[in-house]
């Protein structure tokens, strides 16, 4: 079964014309895969940028989760698989993706993740990271995200919220199935770190995640993120 599942990787973008090329490049030497682009509105070209190298690039509200529901909504794969436009997928990933799916009780999962910065507390992130998401079964969206097109449909997508709108998808589907925590790694950009600072940006990573769980809303952890950036 899993062999013939079709791969949609849904990539939401705002101004990203520095890196979304390369970025489409790379997702199409990884896999054989439906890619869809859906811009939040930018004003750097980067619809223009992606329609070469994407098979469906549109133009949605401004929003990762509204962006990435409308991704979804459009796209044609069995499984879906959202991805932020500074992430690279591994070699070969719509294998290692089905195969975790032969698992009729698995409805999704994530990949480990890798910071493209070098230096040892680059690498206690990366590892923190990994235990955390393999021991709460919840996926932040630097992991690549991915799930059952039919159970993310059935689930609603993404909740309408500002942020933590891949914690909750998370939530959802650990009430319904279980969530594959895969070895193969993805590699993102370590450029939040870089710019604010290594413990500055875990503690504020951990603070609204942990406020959210007690049941801030997100409306209110985006007005603190965007106070503190």
């Amino acid at each position: 079964m899993g062999a013939e599942m079709r791969v949609s990787v849904i990539i939401p973008t705002l101004n990203e014309a520095p890196g979304i090329v390369e970025t489409l490049r790379q997702v199409r030497q990884a896999g054989e895969c439906e890619i869809l682009v859906v811009d939040g509105g930018s004003e750097d070209g980067t619809p223009e940028l992606a329609r070469p190298l994407a098979d469906v690039v549109l133009v949605s509200k401004r929003g990762r989760a509204r962006q990435m529901n409308a991704g979804a909504r459009a796209a044609a794969g069995d499984v879906l698989l959202f991805l932020h436009a500074d992430t690279r997928l591994p070699l070969g990933f719509p294998a290692i993706v089905a195969q975790s799916l032969d698992d009729p009780r698995v409805v999704g999962g994530r990949f480990d993740v890798r910071l493209d910065a070098a230096g040892w507390p680059f690498r206690m992130i990366e590892r923190l990271m990994n235990i955390r998401s393999r021991w709460t079964k919840i996926a932040t969206g630097d992991q690549a995200l991915f799930v059952r097109r039919e159970v993310f449909l059935a689930l609603g997508g993404y909740p309408d919220i500002p942020l933590m709108e891949d914690i909750e998808l998370s939530r959802r589907l650990k009430r319904v199935g279980q969530l594959a925590c895969l070895r193969a790694r993805v590699t993102t950009s370590a450029r939040r770190w870089q710019r604010d600072g290594l413990v500055r940006t875990i503690v504020l990573m951990w603070a609204l995640r942990l406020a959210y769980f007690l049941g801030v809303p997100s409306e209110r952890l985006k007005t603190f993120y965007a106070d503190t950036r």
